[in-house]
């Protein structure tokens, strides 16, 4: 009696070359599955993707932030009016906090606005014009690549200095140092002093090298006498995130002179907000994704199933041969339930493919991780699909009586 190892290498043998005997066939019964393996495969590239592109943006921000606000990052269009009412956020917090926090390693107010940088004929617009104090490199705002920040006395002098990002630096010193340089921010002068470090960009949209850090008091004096300000908080230990954020919270009040009754008139907001965004619409995109999955998979298994029963129908008189050789129902299922896998694997190959040149094109926007783990997932749903679907079929070419099977025309 042939062992069992033999009978599957038969029958793969026989299953390969009825394949290969009526190819478009094969091909056109895998469509659903082909679907069926991109949703999937490009489900998980996108959101393996998505992930290693939030936790490199996440890090932009700081784990170990917090920003006392005038509004939360997130909200309803109806609690809009509500934050729209409150106080704008005095710059002259960052010191007060500064000086009363124990757990703020570093204070910084920021404001900005958007902006155009011209130098001679050369421009780039679209600047993040971000307005600070020297504590701002000490909050995580970014490092230095080259020359320096501005000093203190600087800052309180209004004097007009800035330090750009590299995407500034490409587009108006291509070929040459621009710490001493001038450039024109919105039409007014200013002295390049430093440039800094390449951060990337910011969830494959905004570039975070796109910038310009200037002194607060020159940006009030040139730009905007009132301007919006948040307060980066930078704390010591990352543990204590929690208990600083209670106490900032505790500090604001007392600074603004609110009532223990009185309602925050302030918000203070940290990375986690996004990460809960993110959780969200990662989970609806799995949902989407696996839903559309399902239903591709689903109907590629009936067809799988479908042709498998004709495949059955049209071969009898083959399997009659087979068992009168010595064939056993075990030969016979096995031959059949290979040819349904291997169907539903060359599907799954043209799929994960298909999703490899889909994700080429998602790289362009942010960085799509086709992994190998994916692929691995791919085809053993290739696998599970062709074995589940492929059971019936086979099962009816094993039970075929010998005779019987010879006599079928």
């Amino acid at each position: 009696m042939p062992s069992a190892a033999t009978e599957f290498s038969e029958g793969a043998r026989i299953a390969v070359s009825a394949l290969l005997a009526s190819k478009m066939r094969a091909l056109l019964t895998t469509l659903g599955i082909i679907i069926g393996i991109v949703s999937v495969t490009a489900t998980l590239t996108v959101i393996n993707g998505i992930e290693g592109e939030f936790d490199r943006s996440m890090a932009l921000i700081g784990d170990d932030a917090l920003f006392v606000e005038q509004r939360p990052w997130f909200f309803s269009f109806d609690d809009w009016w509500k934050y729209r009412q409150r106080p704008e956020i005095p710059s002259e917090l960052a010191g007060y906090l500064q000086q009363r926090s124990d757990y703020a390693e570093a204070v910084a107010p920021i404001t900005g606005v958007a902006g155009t940088l011209r130098r001679g004929r050369d421009e780039i617009g679209g600047i993040g014009v971000e307005a600070s104090t020297p504590n701002y490199v000490d909050t995580g705002g970014s490092d230095l690549a080259e020359g320096r920040f501005f000093t203190d006395v600087e800052a309180r002098a209004g004097r007009p200095v800035a330090v750009i990002g590299s995407d500034v630096v490409e587009a108006l010193f291509p070929a040459e140092d621009p710490v001493g340089k001038d450039i024109r921010i919105n039409g007014k002068r200013f002295e390049v002093i430093g440039t800094l470090e390449e951060r990337g960009n910011f969830m494959g949209l905004a570039s975070a090298d796109a910038r310009a850090v200037i002194p607060l008091e020159t940006y009030t004096r040139l730009f905007d006498s009132d301007p919006s300000i948040s307060i980066k908080v930078k704390v010591e230990d990352m543990s204590q995130l929690e208990a600083a954020e209670e106490e900032l919270g505790g500090l604001v009040r007392l600074f603004r002179g609110l009532d223990p009754l009185e309602d925050d008139d302030f918000s203070i907001n940290r990375q986690e907000q996004f990460r809960q965004l993110f959780q969200t619409l990662r989970v609806t995109t799995y949902g989407v994704g696996l839903f559309l999955t399902a239903l591709s998979l689903l109907v590629g298994g009936i067809g799988v199933m479908n042709i498998m029963f004709v495949s059955v129908k049209e071969r009898t008189r083959e399997i009659g041969v087979r068992k009168a050789l010595g064939a056993t129902r075990r030969a016979v299922l096995i031959q059949f339930l290979v040819e349904a896998v291997v169907i539903c694997l060359v599907g799954g190959a043209i799929g994960v493919a298909l999703a490899g040149l889909l994700a080429l094109g998602i790289n362009q926007v942010f960085t799509a991780q086709l992994t190998l783990g994916t692929v691995f997932v791919a085809f053993a749903i290739c696998a599970l699909v062709g074995l589940t679907f492929g059971l019936a079929p086979a099962w009816q070419a094993a039970k075929a009586r010998p005779v019987e099977a010879l006599r079928y025309e």
